[in-house]
């Protein structure tokens, strides 16, 4: 039987669970955004990675108000 314990996000790779900090973490390291970006942009379309990415992607790309 495999040891789930040695891949914490083996349940859905695809999703991401803000209620755990370490994987809020890691993705807000995968993504290169705060993690406070990462939880609003899972309110905003819902907890699949490449919805996430989307996202973020395309508020990045928006241009600054300056």
């Amino acid at each position: 039987m495999p040891d789930n314990k040695t891949q914490p996000m083996a349940r859905d790779q695809d999703r991401i669970d803000i209620h755990h900090e370490y994987e809020l973490c890691a993705w807000a390291k995968h993504f290169n955004a705060s993690e406070k970006r990462v939880k609003e942009a899972v309110a905003a379309v819902g907890d699949r990675a490449g919805k996430v990415r989307e996202h973020l992607s395309a508020k990045s790309d928006r241009p600054s108000g300056n």
